[in-house]
C-alpha cells in the first residue's frame, strides 16, 4: 500500500523557538528596566544609543534563533558581540555608584540569550566557551570579585553548559532512532522478499531437483546444480534476515548438516514450517495434493485477484472470496454466512499465510491427511484456523527450524501476521495433528500504516 511520508520535527526545535521568545522578552525587559532608571544615568543618551542599535539588531536578526539551519556562526558571534559591548559599555554610561552597588547592565538578562544559542547549536562546548566570554566581560564591568557578580556569572554558565549537554544527548537519541527505523524498514523489506522467494524460487529448485534425480542421466546433473542454488539461496536469504535481527550467523551448520534428505518440497524452510511433520526422511515426492485437480488455476485466480486486491489501496475485501478457492479434495472450508472485510493488504496477506500453512500440510501430514479451514470474524479481530490431522509437530521442532534459518514459519506465516499487527499461534502434539491459529486485529492498520510511514520519512531524510 502506498504510504504518505510524514514530517518528523528534530528534537532541538522547541529550544529555538524559546530561544526566539527568550530574546524578544530580555529585550523587552531590558528596555522597560533603562526606561524607569534612564535618569539615573551619567549619560543616559549613549546607554539610550545602545538600547535601540540592540532593539535594531534583535528586530532584524530574530528569524536567525528559529532554526539550527538559519543560526549561523556569523549571527552568533554578532549576538555574543553585542552582549559583550552592552556589559563593557554600562561602566562608562552609569554612574560608579550604580556600578558598585551591582546595577544590572545595559542587555541585563539578554546576555543569557548569546550564551544559550552557542549551547544549542554547538553544544556544552561552544555553551562553555560563549559564558567564559560573557564572565569576563562581566567581571571587567564590575572591576571586582562581588558575590552578586560571581553569582551570576555561574548561573549563566552552569545553565548554558547544561543545556548544550541536554541538546548533544537529544541530537544522540534522535540518531539512534532513525538508525534504528532504517533497520526496522529495511527487515520488513529483507522479509517480504524472503517469502516471495520461498513461495516461489526456492520450491521450483527442489522440485527441479527432485524430478531431475527421477529422470537420470543429464537431467540428474541439472537436479543437483538446482539443489546447490536452492541451498545457497536459503543460506543467503536466511543470512540477510538473522544478521539484521540478531547479529548472529549460525546457518551455515543448518545448511552444511541438512544434506540430500533436506531437499523437501519447498526445500528446508518448508520442512520448517509445518503445519504437521512426517518422518525425518520423507520428501513429499510422492505425496498427492490435497487441493482437488484444477485447484491450481484457482490458485493462480485467487492470487491474480490478491494482487489486484492490493493495488486498491486497502479497500475493504471479502475474506472469504481469497480463501474460497483452497477448498477442495482433502481441504474443507468452513466460513460465516455474512462478509469478512478487511482491507485488501490485509486480507491478501493473510490469504498468503492460509496458502503456506496448506502447503506445509501437503508436504508433511501424509498421502491421507485431512486440513480443514475456519474463518471467524469478531468485532476486534479476523480469525483464520487451519488444522489438520496428520502426525503432528514434535516438541521444539518450530523454534529449532527457526534458529537453522528455515523460511517458512519465521517468514511465510509469522512474519506477514507480525506485519499486520497480528500473531500466529501453533497448538501440536505428536500423533494428534496440529491446529495454526492465524489473527488480525481489524483496528490496528492505521498504527502500523503510520509507523511504515514514519520508516519511509527516515529513509527519505537519510
Amino acid at each position: 500500500m502506498p504510504r504518505m511520508p510524514v514530517e518528523r520535527m528534530p528534537v532541538e526545535l522547541p529550544l529555538w523557538r524559546a530561544l526566539t521568545g527568550y530574546r524578544i522578552l530580555a529585550l523587552v525587559y531590558a528596555v522597560v528596566l533603562f526606561s524607569l532608571n534612564c535618569r539615573e544615568y551619567a549619560h543616559p543618551l549613549g546607554a539610550a544609543a545602545y538600547m535601540g542599535a540592540l532593539t535594531v539588531w534583535v528586530g532584524l536578526t530574530w528569524r536567525c534563533s528559529t532554526s539550527a539551519e538559519r543560526c549561523t556562526k556569523r549571527f552568533l558571534t554578532g549576538d555574543l558581540a553585542f552582549a559583550v559591548a552592552g556589559i563593557l559599555l554600562t561602566p562608562f554610561v552609569d554612574t560608579h555608584a550604580r556600578v558598585v552597588a551591582g546595577a544590572p547592565t545595559l542587555p541585563s538578562i539578554w546576555t543569557a540569550g548569546a550564551a544559550l544559542g552557542f549551547a544549542i547549536k554547538g553544544g556544552w562546548r561552544w555553551a562553555a566557551g560563549a559564558s567564559c566570554v560573557v564572565s569576563a566581560a562581566a567581571l571587567v564591568e564590575r572591576g571586582e570579585f562581588a558575590r552578586d557578580t560571581v553569582h551570576n556569572v555561574l548561573l549563566v554558565w552552569v545553565a548554558s553548559v547544561a543545556i548544550g549537554y541536554v541538546v548533544e544527548v537529544a541530537r544522540a537519541s534522535e540518531r539512534t532512532l532513525a538508525r534504528a527505523l532504517q533497520i526496522e524498514a529495511a527487515t520488513r523489506e529483507r522479509e517480504r522478499l524472503a517469502r516471495d522467494i520461498h513461495d516461489s524460487v526456492l520450491q521450483v529448485l527442489a522440485m527441479v531437483q527432485r524430478r531431475g534425480a527421477a529422470l537420470g542421466g543429464e537431467a540428474a546433473e541439472l537436479g543437483r546444480m538446482a539443489g546447490e542454488q536452492e541451498v545457497a539461496l536459503r543460506t543467503l536469504v536466511s543470512s540477510g534476515l538473522t544478521s539484521t535481527r540478531s547479529g548472529t550467523d549460525d546457518l551455515a551448520a543448518g545448511a552444511g548438516g541438512r544434506g540430500a534428505a533436506g531437499q523437501e518440497w519447498g526445500g528446508a524452510a518448508a520442512f520448517g514450517s509445518g503445519l504437521a511433520f512426517g518422518g525425518p526422511g520423507e520428501t513429499g515426492a510422492d505425496r498427492p495434493p490435497l487441493h482437488a485437480p484444477g485447484e491450481t488455476g484457482r490458485h493462480a485466480e485467487a492470487g491474480e485477484t490478491g494482487r489486484h486486491t492490493e493495488d486498491r489501496l486497502g479497500a475493504p475485501v471479502d475474506l472469504r472470496a481469497l480463501l474460497a478457492p483452497y477448498a477442495g479434495g482433502g481441504v474443507t472450508f468452513s466460513e460465516p454466512g455474512a462478509p469478512v472485510r478487511l482491507p485488501g493488504h490485509q486480507a491478501v496477506e493473510l490469504a498468503a499465510a492460509v496458502k503456506a500453512a496448506l502447503d506445509n500440510v501437503r508436504v508433511h501430514a501424509g498421502a491421507d491427511a485431512r486440513a480443514w479451514i475456519l474463518v471467524e470474524d469478531g468485532p476486534a479481530a479476523v480469525t483464520v484456523t487451519v488444522r489438520d490431522d496428520g502426525p503432528g509437530i514434535p516438541e521444539g521442532r518450530l523454534a529449532d527450524a527457526e534458529r537453522e534459518g528455515r523460511l517458512g514459519v519465521a517468514v511465510s506465516i509469522r512474519g506477514r501476521l507480525r506485519d499486520l499487527g497480528g500473531s500466529a499461534e501453533w497448538i501440536s502434539a505428536p500423533g494428534q495433528g496440529t491446529e495454526v491459529e492465524l489473527t488480525v486485529p481489524k483496528r490496528t492498520a492505521p498504527a502500523e500504516a503510520q509507523l511504515g510511514r514514519h520508516a519511509d520519512s527516515e529513509r527519505r531524510m537519510n
